[in-house]
């Protein structure tokens, strides 16, 4: 691999050191005491994915982090709600065509920062960003479930509940 570095815990990766006691990423070392990882040393593989809110060991494990607690995004509301049509309310700032847009289509997917619907007359589909979501209307019943106290909140959760675990929670 090459000669010893100024600091072993800092190797050079090509270009060129400036110093040596930092790591270069790139094609050549300015000392040819440090050694070059470049074209020649064997690509390292790459991590596999990790989950959002999670974080990786220096072993190269994950570890998913559970939220201490309970809570509810939008992007999980619509995902039961997969399939059904509902209309988005969107603003766009400082926007001079247009400052607030109306969608309305069925939900085909939904994710952490957007939403995919399909408009059934025209075939047309939307990627919606929920940055610019204001909010969601429905002409039918939400499917809704939130876990809360150890139990689970649902669409057919009575709304005057007084059981313990929703003794609490003002609908």
């Amino acid at each position: 691999m090459g000669a010893q570095s100024a600091n072993p815990n800092f190797p050079v990766m090509g270009a060129q050191a400036a110093n040596p006691n930092f790591p270069v990423m790139g094609a050549q070392a300015a000392s040819p005491n440090m050694p070059v990882m470049g074209a020649q040393a064997q690509a390292m593989p790459m991590p596999a994915g990790v989950p959002s809110g999670s974080f990786v060991t220096p072993s190269g494990g994950n570890i998913v982090t559970v939220p201490g607690v309970e809570e509810s995004y939008v992007e999980n509301i619509l995902r039961l709600n997969r399939g059904k049509m509902a209309t988005f309310y969107m603003t766009y700032e400082n926007n001079r065509e247009w400052n607030a847009k109306i969608f309305k289509g069925i939900i085909e997917a939904a994710g952490r920062d957007h939403i995919i619907i399909s408009d059934p007359t025209t075939g047309m589909r939307y990627l919606l960003l929920t940055l610019n979501l204001d909010y969601v209307t429905f002409d039918e019943p939400i499917a809704y479930e939130y876990p809360f106290q150890g139990g689970v909140v649902t669409s057919t959760t009575p709304m005057n509940s007084r059981t313990p675990e929703f003794a609490e929670v003002n609908y």
